[in-house]
């Protein structure tokens, strides 16, 4: 247990002395001055006969001199903040002396309390201690912390707050209170708040109220669609692990990697509905219709695609059909698999004199019976534009690809990259000559991502899968009309 009691402090109103002028003081200051609309901030007055510019605008009285026994004078906090150390522990003790609450940084010893790291989502607040042992330490735990909490928990909890008074009247017993709002925090009125739809929250919120005790059955369910990004699970933003660990049901996709599956609650129910070419596991109006259901059922619901469910992940269908069907839906996006791909292989996707931007394409079209066909694009002008061309789902049909652009004008020299499973522990790249692009695939297994353009030149050699491109080595050094780095002379 640690030697240091927790408790906050209202200092609205208190006069607080900070003595000395500088950086560290004005850190000091920072914490307790508040921004003008918290309700936290105190009278700060500082001593030292320099100031810096930042701290005595945050100060309500500076005084430019020396410390003196009567600046302790209807104190009720202080900092002894300054460079001088014997002047600080002199401070400490007249504080001590008095009976006054009195920090020294970075010396417990003379302390009488420890500034804690804090994590403020106002009027929340979380405090970390380590009792002055390692600050350090203190700071990299407040960084995951506020990591994990939403930004907007502060404005939810003033949003709840305006509800207490409604609920007192509505449910007279404590239990039942607790209960309601522990619906309400863990359900769909604080999930449409946190993801923007205040004026839903408010609606549904007052929805359940005027239902007294049939609340419970109005609260209904939600769909979220979010993008568990290319596959690295460090690459998941930080709003789809909030929802994934607030799910009751899981709908995933076969890209999805097993170790943001690991994130998901444990007593989440997860729902495999994984596609891969040529092989449908649940088509795709079944899982429109399972969607509905669960939802309806009342429960949270994440459609968890790999990359971004809204580039070439048919999630615009899904929510269209939810939104049909008055479900409501909540949007995460994820990173794409070009973007992470080009990120883990060092290939920017745009780069001046290279690339003037990026098109992003898949090489599976639909049919009338529901398969893939050769894709509706214009060959003409994907070989024309000065852009990298990131190709989705084209490993079966790269060869094709390959001969389409060349037909159109595109450069048979024209460098390109396969990324086989990017940014996973298993990830190959594979890179080579637009003339070479069936033959580079045709090693390789999905999913993988095809590149196209001069950007491919500046890929990490270190990334390079080097057994792949001996078969496929001719004269080393260049790669089309463009001269290569030592890295690439292997692919060539």
């Amino acid at each position: 247990m640690s030697a240091a009691f927790p408790l906050f402090l209202t200092l609205t109103g208190q006069t607080v002395l900070i003595v000395g002028g500088g950086e560290l003081a004005l850190r000091k200051a920072r914490l307790v001055a508040g921004d003008g609309g918290d309700g936290r901030g105190a009278h700060l007055v500082v001593v030292a006969p320099e100031v810096h510019p930042d701290l005595a605008t945050l100060a309500a009285e500076v005084r430019r001199r020396p410390f003196a026994a009567y600046d302790l004078d209807g104190v009720t906090l202080v900092f002894a903040a300054g460079e001088d150390e014997d002047e600080a522990a002199g401070v400490a003790d007249l504080a001590r002396a008095r009976g006054l609450l009195v920090n020294v940084p970075d010396r417990p010893a003379l302390s009488t309390f420890i500034m804690p790291a804090i994590v403020d989502r106002g009027p929340i607040t979380v405090a970390i201690s380590t009792g002055g042992t390692s600050p350090v330490l203190a700071r990299r735990l407040r960084a995951r912390i506020e990591a994990a909490l939403e930004p907007g928990l502060g404005r939810l909890a003033t949003f709840l707050d305006g509800f207490r008074t409604a609920v007192r009247a509505v449910k007279s017993d404590e239990t039942a209170r607790r209960r309601f709002w522990e619906r309400v925090i863990d359900g769909p009125v604080a999930q449409r708040f946190l993801a923007g739809d205040e004026a839903g929250a408010h609606e549904q919120l007052v929805k359940i109220l005027n239902a007294g005790d049939a609340g419970d059955a109005i609260e209904g369910g939600s769909v979220a669609l979010v993008g568990a990004g290319p596959g690295d699970p460090d690459l998941l933003t930080l709003r789809a692990l909030r929802v994934l660990q607030n799910a009751d049901v899981v709908v995933h996709d076969k890209l999805v990697d097993d170790r943001i599956l690991d994130y998901v609650r444990r007593d989440a129910r997860r729902v495999y509905v994984g596609k891969s070419k040529s092989c449908h596991t649940v088509s795709q109006d079944e899982i429109n219709a399972l969607l509905v259901r669960e939802a309806q059922a009342g429960h949270r619901v994440v459609r968890l695609k790999g990359g971004d469910p809204f580039i070439f992940g048919r999630g615009g269908e899904e929510m269209a059909v939810l939104r049909a069907a008055g479900v409501a839906v909540e949007l995460v996006p994820g990173i794409t698999a070009a973007v992470g791909c080009a990120a883990a292989t060092g290939i920017p996707l745009t780069h001046r004199g290279l690339a003037q931007g990026i098109t992003l394409v898949t090489a599976h079209g639909a049919n009338a019976g529901g398969g893939s066909a050769e894709p509706a694009l214009d060959w003409t002008a994907l070989a024309r534009l000065d852009h990298t061309l990131a190709v989705y789902m084209g490993l079966s049909k790269a060869g094709l690809v390959a001969e389409r652009l060349i037909a159109a004008g595109k450069a048979p020299g024209t460098p390109v990259a396969v990324v086989q499973n990017g940014t996973r522990p298993d990830q190959t790249l594979a890179v080579g000559r637009l003339a070479d692009l069936g033959a580079l695939a045709a090693s390789l297994t999905g999913p993988a991502l095809i590149l196209v353009g001069e950007v491919v030149t500046l890929a990490d050699p270190s990334k390079i899968a080097t057994d792949v491109f001996t078969t496929l080595s001719s004269t080393p050094g260049r790669l089309g009309d463009t001269t290569l780095g030592s890295g690439l002379k292997a692919a060539v």
